[in-house]
């Protein structure tokens, strides 16, 4: 695998649930990347991957690998699938856009691995995309995803800006400072700023914060004490020493305002004695493939309703691609309390996906009667 000439940059693009990742990646590919041979892998967390059909537009190579989350269950599949794009294609830059609920160390950490079979890969930057709205409310339910996210990033990049009001975007940049006082913040809405802008600090960060955050040494122990079991065994401690706390509080309160019991005796606790999480035992997903068709109407009022929680469970992110009675089709995009419409391509069949916490999957089946 040694001596090829050409470098490959390792672009690692993470984000909570609806960040905004896939948004900020084709700003990024449209606006600056062009001439660049690029590689995008993807991971969903979800039965039905959505993102990818959205992105082929673009050109893009897509490898994209669903039910689960980058860091456990598919790491063996992330692991082989990232050595066959780098020896198969020889990109200049790869772009990976893990699940919104993987953890951004544990991708660092299987990228890092990877690389030891190549002379020619760099790690550059580690993102995180950060809803600069639902920052401290992610941070207080989900701090366990959320916070780990914005600990190992050397670049945050805040989304929505220019929908938050400015005593909440300093609440959210002081929130996040006190997690990572390293990475770079961008907090000017992204339409006031080229892709050109946001890669030129993207670079720049690559270059001075991720020495800050990892050092060599850290990363080789990190590799080394890097386990991807399932056991939930007592012990499993990470070598570079950086603690991701979670909040145990018996109840949390998501974007419906109402509080939610959440059990801690799943998962594993770990040597410095917290509990540490799959994905899979906090998170829960529902898709379907449907040919059913939707008026705008409709298909508003679904939305609508699973925005504001409604009983139907934590519901986090929603998105999708239906085809309308009038033969256009439909994206749809949702985070709580917000929603976006828009007409998009046609795709080979319409999909819906609602990923969330102890969602209740009869019942959003039935509200979308597929």
């Amino acid at each position: 695998m040694k001596g090829r000439r050409k470098m490959t940059k390792i672009d690692i693009i993470s984000g909570f649930l609806g960040a905004g990742k896939t948004t900020l990646i084709k700003k990024l590919i449209k606006e600056a990347l062009s001439g660049q041979k690029l590689v995008l892998i993807e991971n969903e967390f979800g039965e039905i991957g959505i993102d990818g059909g959205f992105l082929k537009e673009a050109g893009i190579e897509i490898t994209e690998m669903n039910s689960g989350c980058i860091c456990c269950t598919l790491v063996g599949d992330f692991g082989t699938a990232l050595r066959d794009v780098i020896t198969k294609y020889e990109p200049d830059r790869i772009i990976i856009e893990p699940s919104g609920v993987g953890k951004l160390s544990d991708v660092i950490k299987a990228v890092a691995d990877v690389k030891k079979d190549f002379d020619t890969v760099e790690l550059n930057s580690f993102i995180a995309v950060v809803d600069a709205g639902k920052t401290t409310m992610y941070m207080k339910n989900f701090g366990e995803f959320f916070n780990d996210q914005i600990e190992n990033a050397n670049t945050i990049v805040l989304s929505r800006t220019g929908k938050t009001s400015e005593s909440k975007l300093e609440k959210a940049v002081a929130a996040i400072k006190e997690h990572n006082d390293k990475a770079v913040i961008i907090t000017t809405d992204w339409d006031s700023l080229t892709g050109e802008q946001i890669l030129e600090t993207m670079e720049k960060a690559a270059g001075e914060v991720k020495d800050l955050l990892f050092t060599n040494e850290e990363l080789e122990s990190c590799e080394h004490h890097h386990h991807h079991d399932h056991d939930h065994e007592e012990g499993h401690e990470c070598g570079c020493g950086h603690h991701h706390d979670h909040d145990h509080e018996e109840g949390h309160e998501c974007g419906c305002g109402h509080n939610h019991d959440h059990d801690h005796e799943e998962g594993h606790k770990c040597g410095c004695g917290h509990h540490h999480h799959h994905a899979d035992e906090v998170f829960d997903s529902w898709g379907v493939t449907t040919p059913k068709r939707f008026t705008k109407e409709a298909l508003n009022k679904i939305l609508d309703t699973l925005a504001w929680g409604n009983g139907l469970g934590i519901i986090l992110r929603a998105k999708g691609i239906v085809q309308s009675e009038d033969d256009e089709w439909l994206e749809f995009d949702l985070t709580p309390g917000e929603f976006e419409v828009r007409t998009g391509s046609p795709d080979v069949t319409g999909k819906l996906c609602v990923i969330g916490s102890r969602l209740k999957k009869d019942e959003i089946q039935a509200l979308f009667e597929v």
